[in-house]
């Protein structure tokens, strides 16, 4: 499980190129909405996404992070 905070996630979204959630979904058996929703802190999701009050737009619990991997991996190989 990772903690973070809503606005890092946003961050990591705002960092990737256009058609990463097409991407990251193709790679995981999902939906594009599936990923934007795990960005968007979505806890109906259903993937593993838990929030809480907090600072920076609240904390964001994960579970499952194989999306975050995913688009962390996406968003450092953009910058090279």
């Amino acid at each position: 499980m990772i903690r973070t905070t809503f606005n890092r996630l946003r961050e990591v979204k705002d960092s990737l190129p256009d058609g990463s959630m097409s991407v990251i979904a193709e790679e995981l058996g999902i939906t594009a909405d599936d990923v934007r929703g795990y960005f968007g802190g979505n806890a109906a999701c259903g993937l593993g996404v838990h929030l809480e009050p907090g600072p920076d737009g609240g904390i964001v619990l994960l579970d499952n992070t194989r999306i975050l991997e995913i688009a962390l991996r996406i968003a450092w190989e953009n910058k090279q």
